[in-house]
């Protein structure tokens, strides 16, 4: 048994990583600003208001969990905005860099206390963050907060290395959730996909960018 944190538990792939850990048996702590009933209703430890773009918030985890072990961490929570070259919004890239590159930074940092060697933790990430996947421009929140989030997965990897705690990126694929206006596949499938590369870790991959299914990709 494992005892797994997500953030951002209370819909889309986080709620689906949340539903099939507890269905396996793993101790869960799904952590959000306010839970849907879906969540409420699953056998786990709930931890709402936590907003995780802000520090008064965050670092109020690492005293609750009172140093218990955390096998995986996954920093799921991110918002998505669509900015162009010719309707730019510097309002919401800077929201999405809070939320997506500074939000899983100071909720691994909070935590610390209670990852041990052997721990995992996971930065939900994307292609889209990808130098070598851009292609089409555009996204620039997005796209410049991902790229934030894969600099601190590497720093993370290399400071935690002495700890033999793992730290990586995964991209879910294109899933159908609020923040991709439901195309793609189910977050079911997305989670279970993620679920079975995180089992699979091996610390000599600690720093790496991987696709759900476990293929590397490229930063």
């Amino acid at each position: 048994m494992k005892t797994v944190m997500i953030t951002g538990a209370n819909r889309g792939i986080g709620l689906a990583l949340a539903t099939q850990y507890v269905e396996r048996g793993d101790r869960v702590i799904a952590c959000c600003r306010k839970a849907t009933p879906s969540l409420v209703k699953l056998d786990l430890e709930l931890v709402e208001n936590l907003d995780v773009s802000s520090w008064k918030a965050v670092k109020q985890l690492g005293p609750a969990l009172e140093n218990r072990e955390i096998d995986v961490l996954i920093n799921n929570a991110g918002i998505l905005h669509e900015e162009t070259i010719h309707d730019m919004d510097f309002e919401t890239i800077r929201e999405q860099f809070n939320v997506n590159a500074l939000g899983p930074l100071m909720t691994t940092q909070s935590v610390l206390p209670s990852l041990r060697a052997g721990s995992v933790v996971v930065m939900m990430s994307s292609q889209a963050g990808s130098m070598s996947d851009n292609s089409n421009g555009g996204l620039y929140g997005y796209r410049m907060s991902k790229a934030a989030l894969h600099a601190a997965t590497v720093s993370l990897s290399r400071d935690l290395k002495r700890r033999e705690v793992g730290v990586i990126a995964v991209h879910p694929g294109l899933v159908a959730t609020l923040m991709t206006k439901n195309k793609g596949m189910t977050p079911d499938d997305s989670a279970k996909e993620i679920i079975y590369s995180i089992d699979k870790f091996k610390f000599e991959d600690t720093g790496k960018f991987f696709h759900a299914n476990g293929t590397s990709l490229d930063w």
